[in-house]
């Protein structure tokens, strides 16, 4: 029997970015140091009935643009497919397939590659809600009239499907499913692909949440967004460690990592971001969206143990920070009990305050800006923190860019249902 190669070191070697402030790498990083918010109203849905009237809204992205933009760059037989497929997509796929093919170039792949030891994960589960809710309306006025094609359109898989057949990738395909830690489930997935199952290459795409109406209206009623006071002054609405802050902003946003092989890139001269150190997940037993202290220090202690890094050794953490008044307080406390006196040494700064929360795409969202960040070496603000929480007394970048060499980072997430999931991130040095 095969011996399992658990040494096999894994890096990133291409990345792509969808959001409501940049569908390309500069100008989301740009944006993200200027401290541009993306939130506005929501422009997919009418609102009266609906608490939630705030978001980052992509649903009048030109996916006809971003085709036409990779039509001389994409072999000619993979921009055929991937027109056809974005065509005829929902929205989530759409979004996704265009990120992966965009992520495919950034890395380098050309299609010379072998397919067979490519592969796909998605982190999401329920992406196509609002296809749904469209569809049930529909099916209650007359049932003939519902998306013909919605008994597979409406799948969570048609995404990393969809995927696979546009990029003619014929490794594994899979999705993962785990609330906000969702991509970053995928991505210790993927690592795990490519340690113990000899796969090259894998794509990890965070997927777009398609919110229904009913998702927001739920998510107001519990109490976990905010939907009172920045109504008129959306691009204040997301403000983690600030005092006033009510809750979460939801966003449309994707993103994909291509991960690899370290060897293998090296052979064929891809781009290297970062090495990827490891990710550890765990879970605080717990269904609701109670954070807990224990669960999350459990789990970012445990990813340090196992890359063998020492807690001074990491510079920047790029926090889960939704803007909610106990998980912020959460979070931070939970990082002073893992990195003891180096908490006040380190950086750590909230992409939510700009995006808003892109739900189970965050992950890899938020790691292709701190990637960005961690290249560059300088830290983009945690924006409208204009009073700032007390129990707040880390350096989370309150307002203003901060020049800050990073060798090495950890990105949090944390997801409802006490599922919790860390990963570690090294400058790769040849």
């Amino acid at each position: 029997m095969p011996k399992h190669d658990t040494t096999r070191r894994v890096v990133v070697t291409g990345m792509s970015i969808n959001t409501a402030i940049g569908d390309k790498l500069d100008t989301f990083y740009d944006n993200l140091l200027a401290g541009k918010s993306a939130i506005t109203k929501w422009k997919f849905l009418d609102t009266a009935r609906i608490h939630s009237k705030v978001g980052g809204d992509l649903s009048e992205y030109d996916t006809k643009a971003q085709l036409a933009e990779m039509k001389d760059t994409l072999p000619a037989d993979t921009h055929k497919r991937l027109r056809k497929l974005v065509k005829k997509a929902p929205f989530s796929t759409a979004i996704c397939l265009l990120c992966a093919a965009d992520a495919y170039l950034d890395a380098g792949l050309n299609g010379s590659q072998d397919p067979t030891r490519i592969g796909v994960l998605v982190g999401g589960h329920n992406l196509h809600n609002n296809l749904l809710f469209q569809n049930i309306a529909r099916f209650n006025e007359e049932p003939e009239y519902i998306d013909p094609l919605l008994s597979l359109h409406g799948l969570d898989t048609d995404v990393a499907a969809s995927i696979s057949e546009a990029l003619g990738l014929l490794g594994p395909v899979y999705t993962v499913g785990g609330a906000c830690a969702s991509s970053n489930l995928a991505l210790r997935n993927a690592i795990d692909e490519i340690r113990y199952h000899d796969y090259d290459t894998m794509l990890v795409a965070g997927a777009p949440l398609d919110f229904s109406p009913i998702d927001l209206h739920a998510m107001a009623i519990m109490g976990a967004i905010s939907y009172q006071s920045f109504n008129e002054r959306p691009t204040q609405a997301s403000r983690p460690y600030d005092i006033d802050r009510e809750g979460f902003i939801p966003s449309h946003g994707g993103a994909v990592l291509v991960l690899e092989e370290l060897e293998h890139a090296l052979k064929r001269n891809a781009p290297i971001y970062a090495e990827v150190l490891g990710v550890s997940a765990g879970a605080d037993g717990s269904h609701l969206p109670s954070p807990s202290h224990e669960g999350q220090t459990r789990t970012m202690g445990k990813v340090l143990k196992k890359c063998g890094v020492r807690p001074e050794e990491v510079d920047y953490i790029n926090a889960h920070a939704t803007s909610t008044a106990l998980g912020d307080r959460v979070e931070v406390n939970s990082i002073k009990t893992v990195f003891g006196d180096h908490a006040y040494k380190l950086k750590v700064n909230a992409t939510k305050s700009m995006l808003g929360h892109t739900c189970w795409a965050a992950p890899v969202v938020e790691t292709v800006a701190a990637l960005l960040q961690m290249n560059r070496g300088i830290l983009h603000p945690s924006i409208n923190i204009e009073k700032m929480d007390p129990d707040i007394d880390l350096n989370v970048c309150a307002n203003e860019a901060v020049a800050q060499p990073v060798k090495c980072l950890m990105k949090n997430s944390f997801g409802f249902g006490g599922i919790n999931c860390c990963a570690l991130f090294r400058k790769f040095d040849s």
